[in-house]
């Protein structure tokens, strides 16, 4: 680089003269650190105030230094899971102190809070990989017996399940209810591998042996739990069953809620039977029941009897009843267990809804009327045995060979059958003509002996009844013959009657159209 210098020395003191204020200029284009120092700096001047002005602003700073810190220390004590004092979410729990696991876990929670689209393969993987390690380490984290929860955590815990697992599921295009035939294939959610490990961190939050349910109750509170059981409706079967799992032991810790779940789940039982008849977590919510019935003491409260009478009961009424059939057929037991004067109501209820064309439900009726005449008490019995008798003997003249083979089979049972002869004189006469004609004439064989064996082991107990029965029988046949007799005279009298008139019909028809004819050939 050249350097001009000048020959004359006027010119050589101008451009001293200049040196100063380009240097001023320069240094004002300069960024400044305050503007305390570069007004010191421009003046050149009192040094001694300059030093004294900065000791002042540098003990200003301190001050105000210290005092955000406690704020900041005040903040994270309530805050904890504030941005400014979280952990980094990506560490281990084995590398970090005791007194800092619960904070990272609360940071590894708020990371999983973010749910992804699994409809899309391709995108966001990296991210799903990364949530799904980090949940994994949450589950093995809540794996320790010895850990003791904040309630922070535990907000965290429930907060991050509310945010994956609460969601609203497709509508139902589908006229037919789940269950109702039998090649319907299950569906299967395409995020279940997150699902999965948010189910299980769920499910060992709540088996905790140290988790105290009056500090997790503000946190698992009734909303919560409405918004839990609406997930019952969900497709998947194994979403299902983990709820299965966490309802049963929310209900089994958590006693101040068990009255709310028993009404909430009452509730939706009669939406299903009143009015939509299209859930698909009936069978799993009526297997809980099926545990929490058995642990009602005695003597059974009004609520309870009213959950027979108005959902039990009526939950035989849809036609997919066939997917829940089983564990409806155990909690009505448990009742009658409970109970047995009970019984009589229910086998009213089952001839209230038995079904008149549908030999499924026909079948499936009969037998859970089995398995409640084997407990039923005598005096029970006798209340129902004739409207119950005549239901049977319909199904014993069924032209379903399935249905007439599984009303023999009642027999078959030695409890029902000591029933049956104890009353004998009142049941034999209502089933005798149908067991008899199904004897001699039913065209499937099993059935023929079935009823062979019956009408043997009849004339065994009471040859005498069986008799009365038979002339009954015949006297029956023999008015029937007259009946139809008289039936078959009275059409010919009428038709005789009928071919008569209508002769006499046509002659005058024919008479009047000779006279229409005449009076048109005059005219």
């Amino acid at each position: 680089m050249s350097i001009f210098v000048p020959e004359s020395p006027g010119l050589l003191l101008a451009a001293n003269s200049t040196i100063p204020t380009m240097l001023k200029q320069i240094l004002a284009k300069l960024p400044r650190k305050s503007s305390k120092s570069n007004q010191n700096c421009s003046d050149g001047s009192n040094a001694t105030t300059d030093l004294s002005n900065n000791g002042s602003f540098t003990n200003t700073c301190s001050v105000i230094s210290s005092r955000l810190n406690a704020v900041k220390k005040m903040s994270s004590s309530i805050f904890p899971t504030s941005n400014g004092d979280m952990i980094q979410p990506h560490l281990s729990f084995k590398d970090v102190q005791n007194s800092e696991k619960q904070r990272l876990l609360i940071s590894k929670l708020n990371l999983c809070s973010n749910v992804y689209d699994f409809n899309d393969h391709e995108k966001d993987n990296v991210e799903k990989d990364q949530k799904r390690q980090v949940l994994v380490e949450i589950l093995d984290f809540l794996g320790s017996d010895s850990i003791k929860l904040t309630e922070p955590a535990m907000s965290a815990i429930c907060k991050t399940c509310g945010d994956n697992l609460f969601r609203e599921f497709p509508p139902k295009y589908s006229n037919s209810p789940r269950g109702e035939t039998e090649d319907e294939d299950p569906w299967f959610d395409p995020a279940w591998s997150h699902l999965q490990l948010v189910y299980e961190i769920l499910l060992r939050f709540v088996s905790l042996s140290s988790l105290d349910p009056k500090a997790a109750k503000q946190y698992i509170d009734h909303p919560f739990l409405l918004r839990l059981l609406n997930l019952f409706d969900s497709e998947d079967p194994r979403e299902r069953d983990c709820l299965k799992s966490i309802l049963h032991r929310i209900y089994g810790k958590f006693m101040v809620h068990r009255s709310f779940i028993r009404l909430a789940v009452s509730n939706i039982m009669y939406q299903f039977v009143y009015e939509t008849e299209k859930h698909n977590g009936i069978a799993e919510l009526l297997e809980i029941f099926g545990s929490v019935i058995s642990g009602f003491t005695l003597p059974l409260k009004k609520e309870h009897k009213m959950f027979l009478s108005r959902v039990l009961i009526p939950l035989h009424k849809p036609k997919s009843i066939g997917s829940y059939h089983h564990q409806l057929t155990y909690c009505v037991a448990q009742f009658i267990e409970k109970d047995p004067k009970l019984a009589s109501v229910v086998i009213n209820g089952l001839l209230k809804f038995w079904p008149v064309t549908s030999s499924q439900k026909q079948l499936m009726f009969l037998s859970e009327l089995e398995e409640l005449l084997e407990v039923i008490r005598t005096d029970e019995f006798e209340k129902i045995m004739v409207p119950l008798f005549r239901r049977i003997r319909s199904c014993l003249d069924s032209y379903h060979f399935q249905v007439a083979e599984r009303a023999h089979f009642l027999w078959n049972n030695e409890h029902i059958r000591h029933l049956i002869m104890c009353n004998r004189q009142v049941i034999m006469p209502i089933v005798f003509s149908s067991i008899e004609h199904n004897s001699k004439n039913h065209r499937n064989r099993t059935v023929l002996n079935l009823a062979q064996n019956v009408i043997k082991m009849f004339h065994e107990v009471d040859e005498q009844l069986v008799l009365s029965c038979q002339g009954k029988v015949e006297e029956d046949k023999s008015a029937t013959t007259m009946v139809a007799e008289k039936r078959r005279l009275t059409w010919e009298h009428l038709e005789t009657i009928a071919g008569g008139s209508f002769q006499h019909v046509v002659g005058n028809a024919s008479v009047l159209e000779k006279t229409a004819t005449a009076t048109c050939a005059v005219s």
